[in-house]
């Protein structure tokens, strides 16, 4: 009896999933998603499991998320994996994360699909700030993906907002200093072009698992004008469902930017 209630509710399941995709499918879709990353840690305590193996399980959503952005034909992803604070975290677990990060950018820049799908990797955040492994990853996995056009996937890691912006201001005064821009020009498209991500579209949607509802420093500029979405699930356990959700709540608000 057990056994055919499972099954009944698996086909539900599937039944409500495809209707939703298609439903998503024909509306809106977003060019540019920021995701924030949450739970990972909570999940494993929940279930008695090490931190570590939460942050495994993590990476591997992350795979998958990246699938279901493919599908619906979002262009440009920006992931939160490590904030400037997570380095106040216990010496094994920040080891374990940067170990992590080798793995999964040699890994995601060697992965055929990477290329199948023309993904570009991209690094965002204080990269001095990283271990010289963790450099050389990043440097191997930008240069393997740097002809890639039609996906770009940002990771941002050592990252904070506040960081971000104070970063552009120097830069901009810099260029003030040596004469190549004057005070009078600076405006917000100056400031946006010299932040991390000033080549590419501000995000549309920032979504965020947990049931935490706060950006935590992150895309602070860029954000200005997205919609936002938070789910009441740990990122690891984050379903398809939960996902399509969101965009559909993203495709039914009316985006005035002001007006």
């Amino acid at each position: 009896m057990q056994d055919i209630s499972k099954s009944l509710a698996d086909t539900a399941y599937r039944a409500y999933e495809k209707k939703l995709l298609e439903a998503v499918k024909n509306g809106p879709i977003p060019k540019h998603i920021g995701i924030i990353m949450d739970g990972n840690r909570r999940f494993a305590s929940e279930l008695g499991m090490d931190h570590m193996l939460g942050h495994d399980m993590g990476r591997k959503k992350l795979e998958e998320v990246l699938e279901w952005c493919r599908e619906l034909g979002i262009k440009i992803v920006t992931v939160y994996a490590f904030s400037t604070e997570n380095f106040m975290r216990s010496r094994e677990e920040v080891e374990h994360l940067m170990r992590l990060f080798v793995d999964s950018l040699k890994r995601a820049a060697d992965d055929e699909r990477t290329h199948k799908y023309g993904m570009k990797i991209r690094v965002i955040g204080q990269v001095n700030l990283l271990p010289e492994e963790v450099r050389e990853a990043i440097r191997y996995a930008e240069e393997k993906t740097k002809e890639n056009e039609r996906f770009i996937l940002n990771v941002a890691i050592a990252y904070g907002g506040r960081e971000e912006i104070v970063e552009a201001i120097r830069k901009i005064a810099r260029e003030v200093k040596e004469g190549k821009l004057s005070i009078e020009d600076i405006d917000e498209e100056t400031v946006r072009k010299h932040l991390y991500t000033g080549d590419i579209p501000d995000p549309d949607l920032i979504f965020r698992t947990s049931g935490e509802e706060r950006i935590s420093n992150f895309l602070l500029w860029q954000s200005a004008y997205a919609e936002f979405y938070f789910a009441d699930v740990y990122w690891p356990t984050l379903r398809k469902i939960d996902f399509l959700r969101a965009i559909r709540s993203y495709q039914m608000r009316q985006r005035r930017f002001g007006r």
